[in-house]
């Protein structure tokens, strides 16, 4: 028998708790809760969750450090981030830290669903993608996510390595940031979405990949199109 998905919920306001725990439950999933920052991250490091969402402003421990503790544990827990939707820089710092997405507050519950989905459709399909990429003088283990530059090692997500592989697979054309937002992440096309995700992510992995961040040779865009990775894979 398949065991049903785990969420956690960190979250400290009551009203938004209860009513997630409530929307949840009712789409089937398993739910946890916390109401404070340090009772969130013992149990996001000790339970098995298949996705937490994560709000920013938490008493005892705020989300950063908690998504960077988690993400120095396992960098393959899928989390979600909730902001405040003013805060641009709440959203780049969340998503630096290792955040597969963020939700702005206030979110529709339609919205927050949707997105769920699409984290956990890509977290359950894993990565079968090839298990090197040459990158310039990058080499990195897509399944441990890892990368070496000469002798200096490269810390992935496994967003990141998603983003790479996918644009490794494509590599005769520009992938637009819409296609990236379907493919990788797992949105309908079409969708409404507000998200920086995908500028944020490309500007996290030019500085892992590229000699000059500013000036990429490897990870190039293509004026107007989009997206294209300069690599060798095996």
């Amino acid at each position: 028998m398949t065991r049903p998905i785990r969420i956690l919920i960190v979250e400290d306001e009551a009203a938004i708790r209860e009513g997630l725990i409530d929307v949840l439950v009712f789409h089937g999933y398993e739910v946890d809760s916390a109401a404070e920052g340090p009772d969130g991250l013992d149990k996001a490091l000790t339970g098995r969750f298949d996705l937490i969402l994560l709000d920013i402003m938490l008493p005892g421990l705020d989300g950063y450090e908690i998504c960077e503790r988690i993400r120095a544990e396992d960098r393959h827990q899928p989390i979600i981030m909730l902001t405040a939707k003013s805060s641009d820089d709440d959203i780049i710092h969340g998503l630096k830290l290792g955040a597969d997405d963020y939700v702005p507050k206030p979110f529709s519950i339609q919205q927050l669903v949707l997105r769920i989905e699409a984290v956990l459709r890509r977290s359950q399909v894993g990565l079968e993608q090839a298990r090197t990429l040459s990158i310039g003088d990058v080499v990195i283990d897509t399944e441990n996510l890892s990368g070496m530059n000469g002798n200096d090692e490269i810390a992935f997500t496994r967003r990141e390595i998603e983003v790479l592989c996918y644009l490794a697979e494509n590599p005769e054309r520009p992938v637009s940031r819409e296609e990236l937002l379907s493919k990788v992440w797992g949105y309908a096309k079409g969708l409404d979405i507000e998200t920086r995700t995908v500028d944020i992510h490309i500007a996290k992995l030019r500085r892992k990949i590229e000699t000059d961040p500013k000036a990429p040779e490897n990870l190039v865009t293509v004026r107007g199109a989009g997206y294209r990775l300069m690599t060798g894979s095996s």
